[in-house]
């Protein structure tokens, strides 16, 4: 297979061709490494990479393939995991070079054994920056990771390999993980499909209220097979749901007509979005119109800087991170993040109680206002991007710019981001779906809409733009 014939092949037209033999997981899994060997320089997306384990495993798979008895649905598909999913025998740097002599990961987390069971051939993990509170692919495990669509620009993050890699057509899939936007951000950027689902959807370590590992690729239906795979119960994880038997990537068709979809454009703080992401956003609304869904306004009931509790707590998170690396210099642990964190050590545990309060005192307040409307549409960021260097928007507050993703990791509500359409210099703008908690496959069945609506061909950037 060309590049080109990687990018813009389907996870189900290559489980396809597996199952009736015109299409060879070995051959699939030789063309995706020298594609990777030739293309990840570019962008620094990959680490880790291991050909000899990962054809290994696309042999056994191709002889299951042969003898009618795959797995499971991604049997043999290539794909990655973000370095801070756990997996066995792999590094685990987390973004952080003071990491870098740490020893290998002992146990698969809940997306690892997963994938494993089902499967996949797992040929690299995907880099990510310091302690995963950027987002934007700059850390000092990694350096710098650069966009495909434009090399001068950002991926977003934190999964910012998951989506340089699946942009630039290495890999079919990805699992990254979202405490802030952190798969909705690099999909965005990067012209990818991605999911945050329901806080327990998706088993994960160390199991939180606002964290969760996601599914990003380069379609909805491709995101959907690994939904399938991935949700389910994990006791290690004491909020995740039992498995439902979903098959996601099956029930991807809805009528939208009178479905009430709620616009949002102003998060009523934090930065506005430039005029051609708040465009995008209304333009997937009226398309979302002209399929008889009832369109309008969604305006946000929160009156106050609602990022302000979410930022102070995550600077503990950082702070704590930090305190807890081995002893290191200075440039192996990213002073963007370092700085930003340091007013968590003069906070108390009241002052922790506190900031809880007021982040479901904003809870409460969106889940009220949600009950009009079915989904909500908001940009996935206010601005299309920002020089591939840059830590955010903002480099005193590197997560300043998700408060249109933040808020609903918060709530834990299900939102995807798709692309909607392309700006002048033909960079992405990702557009945002926003559903009521547990239904996932509705949100999904709303980004398939989108994706059909959009107008936009999506030429992959395989050979690095810029």
């Amino acid at each position: 297979m060309t590049p080109t014939e990687l990018a813009e092949t389907s996870v189900r037209a290559l489980t396809d061709g597996f199952r009736d033999g015109t299409l060879s997981p070995v051959e699939v899994l030789a063309a995706t490494l020298d594609h990777v060997e030739a293309t990840n320089p570019a962008v620094n997306a990959l680490f880790s990479i291991r050909p000899e384990e990962a054809m290994e495993n696309a042999r056994a798979s191709e002889a299951r393939w042969k003898a009618g008895s795959p797995l499971g649905i991604l049997d043999g598909v290539p794909m990655t995991v973000k370095d801070s999913v756990a997996m066995k025998g792999w590094p685990y740097y987390h973004g952080i070079a003071a990491n870098r002599n740490a020893p290998p990961s002992s146990f698969d987390s809940p997306p690892a054994a997963r994938l494993k069971e089902t499967g996949a051939t797992i040929f690299a993990k995907t880099t990510m920056p310091d302690c995963g509170l950027l987002a934007a692919g700059v850390s000092t495990m990694f350096g710098i990771v650069r966009n495909p669509w434009g090399r001068a620009f950002n991926t977003g993050g934190s999964s910012a390999g998951a989506g340089a890699s699946l942009a630039a057509g290495m890999g079919f899939l990805s699992v990254g993980s979202d405490i802030a936007g952190s798969v909705r951000c690099p999909a965005g950027h990067c012209g990818l499909v991605s999911l945050k689902p329901t806080q327990g959807r998706i088993p994960h370590l160390m199991p939180e209220f606002m964290r969760s590992a996601g599914p990003l690729g380069r379609s909805t239906e491709d995101i959907a097979f690994l939904m399938t795979v991935l949700s389910g119960f994990d006791e290690r994880d004491p909020w995740s749901f039992p498995k439902d038997g979903t098959q996601y990537q099956d029930h991807l068709t809805r009528d939208v007509k009178g479905l009430r979809i709620g616009i949002l454009t102003d998060m009523g703080f934090g930065p506005k979005p430039e005029a051609v992401v708040a465009a995008t956003v209304e333009a997937a609304g009226k398309a979302l119109e002209a399929e008889g869904a009832i369109v309008t306004p969604f305006v946000s009931p929160l009156d106050s800087d609602c990022y302000e509790p979410i930022d102070r707590w995550l600077m503990i998170r950082g702070y704590a991170e930090w305190k807890s690396l081995p002893p290191h210099e200075d440039h192996e642990f990213l002073h963007y993040v370092r700085d930003w964190c340091q007013p968590a050590k003069e906070m108390s545990a009241l002052d922790a109680w506190a900031l809880l309060g007021e982040i479901t005192r904003m809870r409460a307040k969106l889940f009220a206002a949600f009950e009009g409307y079915d989904y909500v549409l908001a940009p996935t960021l206010p601005v299309v991007n920002f020089p591939a260097e840059e830590p955010g928007m903002f480099r005193d507050k590197p997560l300043g710019h998700t408060v249109f993703t933040a808020m609903f990791n918060q709530t834990g509500q299900p939102a995807s981001s798709v692309n909607f359409a392309l700006d002048e210099r033909h960079l992405p703008i990702g557009v945002q779906v926003i559903g009521h908690r547990c239904d996932d496959l509705g949100v999904l069945q709303l980004t398939k809409t989108l994706e059909d609506l959009r107008g936009v061909t999506m030429d992959w950037p395989t050979v690095p733009r810029g």
